[in-house]
């Protein structure tokens, strides 16, 4: 697994550097929807993580946002996200990743996420840890929800659509210490795993968003299920996670 490690972290802080040198500059918005946006920046990312992707491993399966999938037979998967968090990037919000994962057989088996912003790099391998810039990471030890620092979002249709997260958000905000909203779920789960949050719970995400950071969170000691308690997948319609101690505080929540 090294080089392809390897490759993943470079790509990774390859496509980091890009979007930090295009921050301070003119960057042109596009709307995919009312309030979803992609910038000129997510095309760019994205086409240097997909271009040394099909150099060095042509016959990989890739699913990306921006793009449509590639080799989808493929034994070996590519989760790329070139941009998490693409509103704060496009405002100057200095909250955005790069999100790489990778999926052998339908089983992540290598997650990689580079915050550029500050030079932290994530990387988590199936069954080998998670990291964050060559520490081992742990979740944190806090076992009582009204003590826990959770992370949330709410999905892009929250105009028009009843299952929007605001009726979990009101109940889980008088459970909790606290809860934050970033704009980024990528970096959230890594978070999780470094134990700067303690839960995190959202609708709605796509592969993306999450394949990368649940591998972070498990490697790390925590844990993951759907809304209601049971397997999560990559195409659940919900996702739960957190240190572990909290989980089932939080489901109650949501039940």
């Amino acid at each position: 697994m090294t080089e392809i490690v390897d490759f993943a972290q470079n790509l990774a802080r390859q496509a980091g550097r890009l979007l930090v040198e295009k921050l301070t500059k003119n960057n042109q918005i596009y709307y995919k929807g009312t309030i979803d946006l992609v910038t000129e920046a997510d095309k760019m990312s994205e086409k240097l993580i997909l271009a040394e992707i099909s150099l060095r491993y042509p016959d990989h399966g890739i699913l990306s946002e921006e793009s449509a999938a590639k080799n989808e037979r493929a034994a070996m998967r590519w989760i790329i996200d070139p941009l998490d968090g693409t509103t704060n990037y496009a405002h100057g919000f200095p909250f955005f990743c790069v999100s790489i994962a990778l999926e052998k057989e339908g089983t992540v088996i290598l997650g990689v996420i580079y915050d550029p912003t500050r030079d932290d790099l994530f990387t988590a391998s199936r069954a080998g840890g998670a990291y964050l810039n060559g520490k081992k990471l742990q979740v944190s030890s806090v076992n009582d929800l009204s003590r826990g620092l959770l992370a949330t979002g709410f999905p892009y249709d929250i105009r028009v659509s009843p299952d929007n997260n605001l009726n979990f958000f009101n109940a889980m905000a008088v459970k909790a210490q606290a809860i934050r909203r970033s704009g980024a779920a990528a970096l959230d789960l890594a978070y999780l795993a470094a134990g700067r949050f303690d839960g995190f719970w959202e609708l709605k995400l796509k592969p993306w968003d999450t394949a990368a950071g649940c591998l972070m969170v498990i490697e790390a000691g925590g844990v993951i299920s759907d809304m209601a308690g049971e397997k999560w997948d990559l195409l659940s319609p919900g996702l739960v996670a957190s240190n572990g101690l909290i989980q089932e505080q939080m489901l109650k929540v949501f039940m």
